[in-house]
């Protein structure tokens, strides 16, 4: 579209920032530059015909872009989303048309169901060509609608420029998420004269919702009143930065704090009021004493299945104050009495001078005892040294010791992830990258790509199992030829182990494809370059984890452990988020 006199959209677009430069260039330099004035420094991505005519431009973006070639598309969206969860910035990932494009769609979902932005470029073929299923076409717009936040097509080089800028500032206000730009192969190579304008308003979308003064205060009369108050923190409190507000409310109101998977590190997990992680495999304190709150504060999280196990039992005795960026979060799961549609850290910080200073000692004192009985039942021969073979609980407690605070820690999905979520010690904010929503396995080693890409001045960890460690294998020709000092701990049960605990426990030990026959991942790392270790004897286990954070480059540290160990506790299908598994026979 034209811009008008008032440097807007007409019938849509607002005021909006603009460089004032104006300069000829074709449709694939106009994208380059429209980047740059976005501030983006890193693109992941991987070329083919479509989207030559922008690799081609590329050459002459060096200085300023820095492109990382990944060995599949599907690595390169979950690269591009954990730079962004450890940057703060917007993720930018590049594919071709047709199966460049399909390719992304896993990562595509994966950063959309955990709030992740990230602005993903595909190309398309020639606009004549589109819908005649040409070679390579792909309706990667009608694909990709359900799990992007909004999505364009551009077929002429003149609206490149308004098209970035909008899908920049849709991606990271409100509550973040994907977006895809798919621009057609002519447009890329057509003349057009570039000036761009940073987008900063448009009128169909309203990203900010302004509080509700009575709802706030209303919040806190409850809050206030309260005997048995729990918060629960999910990812939302990290991306509104409402880290320091939350701990201010949880402190000044003596109020427990529970965290999801996502959350993990909303709240020290070395803070008196940390009451530990919900849902399925999560603490006990948490997830028993959610059904004897009388009020739930839920700030930034969804109430997903996995966090409230049977919606009929949950919460029975409870108020609840949900607040959420999405209006369409509140009332969806779970009916809330007060909720509060807007940012997290704003919600609070409104709040606080609201909340009177109570220290509700009898409560919190609740938990400690529940947490007494999981460690003896649960946490101690789970994590302590013992006889027979290593566990994941030990291996990533000994890690978490090790190696210090602000590592950022990313994990794949499976046995390992729930492992790592109850075991890690997590003090940081915004120190996890893992996969929520979608339960992505392969999410992890290009994950960790991203995010040691992302942050120079902190070490990356990846926990993997072996299962989802072979998913995107690939990725390890992608550390070895920029050298990312990733740190890999593959923690190798030769089996898909949170498949198998299932069918152990639900399916009468009948274990239907699940059971691996593994390479030799020492000779694997080796082929690539990357220094690697195999342990299987505790007795290894520090020494070799001090040599892996000691290495100054990639390094992969191979871990054998148990091939039939449960994660516990759970709350097992069907089941109250009260009626939790302890412990378990197994039947192995």
């Amino acid at each position: 579209m034209k811009k008008n006199n008032n440097n807007t959209v007409p019938g849509d677009a607002g005021p909006v920032a603009t460089s004032g430069v104006r300069t000829e260039v074709t449709g694939a330099e106009a994208l380059l530059k429209a980047l740059v004035e976005e501030g983006v420094d890193t693109i992941f991505g991987y070329p083919g015909g479509a989207i030559m005519p922008v690799y081609d431009k590329l050459l002459d973006y060096s200085d300023s872009l820095r492109h990382i070639l990944t060995r599949h598309e599907q690595g390169a969206a979950h690269a591009a989303q954990a730079y962004a969860m450890v940057t703060g910035r917007p993720g930018v990932c590049f594919a071709t048309s047709g199966p460049g494009a399909t390719n992304l769609v896993t990562g595509i979902a994966n950063a959309f169901l955990d709030s992740v932005p990230v602005v993903f470029i595909t190309a398309q073929v020639t606009s004549s060509l589109i819908g005649t299923d040409a070679f390579q076409e792909t309706d990667i717009l009608g694909i990709s609608m359900p799990v992007t936040k909004w999505n364009a097509q551009v077929k002429n080089a003149a609206e490149i420029p308004e098209v970035i800028a909008r899908a920049f500032y849709i991606a990271r206000t409100g509550r973040p998420g994907p977006v895809l730009v798919d621009i057609a192969k002519d447009a890329q190579f057509e003349s057009m004269t570039f000036r761009y304008s940073k987008c900063t308003y448009i009128r169909s979308y309203n990203p900010a919702n302004p509080l509700i003064g009575r709802d706030i205060e209303s919040a806190a009369v409850m809050i206030n009143h309260a005997e048995r108050p729990l918060i629960l923190a999910g990812h939302g409190v990290i991306i509104s930065g409402a880290v320091a507000e939350l701990k201010a409310l949880a402190e000044k109101g003596g109020i427990p704090v529970a965290v999801t998977l996502p959350g993990i590190p909303a709240f020290s997990h070395d803070h008196r009021l940390f009451a530990g992680m919900l849902g399925m495999h999560g603490n006990y304190a948490p997830n028993v004493l959610t059904n004897r709150a009388d009020l739930i504060i839920a700030a930034g999280m969804r109430f997903d299945d996995r966090v409230t196990g049977n919606l009929k039992k949950y919460a029975p005795q409870a108020r609840v104050i949900h607040i959420d960026i999405d209006r369409a979060e509140i009332d969806k799961n779970v009916r809330a009495d007060i909720g509060i549609n807007g940012d997290a850290r704003e919600v609070l910080t409104a709040m606080l001078p609201h909340i009177r200073e109570k220290k509700r000692e009898e409560w919190i004192r609740e938990f400690r005892i529940l947490d007494r009985t999981e460690n003896e039942k649960v946490i101690k021969p789970e994590t302590e040294p013992g006889k027979g073979e290593l566990k994941m609980g030990e291996v990533v407690k000994v890690i978490s010791e090790l190696a210090g605070r602000n590592t950022v820690v990313v994990t794949d999905v499976g046995q390992h992830q729930m492992a790592v979520a109850r075991y890690y010690r997590f003090t940081d904010s915004n120190t996890l990258v893992t996969s929520g929503g979608m339960g992505t396995m392969g999410f992890g080693l290009p994950a960790a790509m991203g995010a040691a890409t992302g942050t120079t001045d902190r070490p990356v960890i990846a926990f993997i199992g072996d299962g989802g460690f072979q998913m995107t294998v690939q990725e390890l020709g992608t550390i070895m030829q920029y050298r990312i000092p990733v740190k890999i701990v593959l923690l190798n049960n030769s089996f898909l182990g949170m498949v198998r605990q299932w069918q152990e426990m639900f399916f009468n030990s009948r274990y239907a494809s699940t059971e691996m026959v593994n390479p030799d991942f020492v000779t694997l790392a080796s082929a690539y370059g990357i220094p690697a270790r195999k342990i299987n004897r505790r007795e290894e286990l520090k020494e070799a984890t001090s040599e892996m954070l000691a290495s100054e480059g990639p390094f992969i540290l191979v871990a054998e452990v148990s091939r039939i160990a449960n994660i516990l506790p759970m709350v097992e299908p069907g089941a109250s988020v009260s009626e939790v598994t302890l412990t378990y026979s197994s039947k192995s």
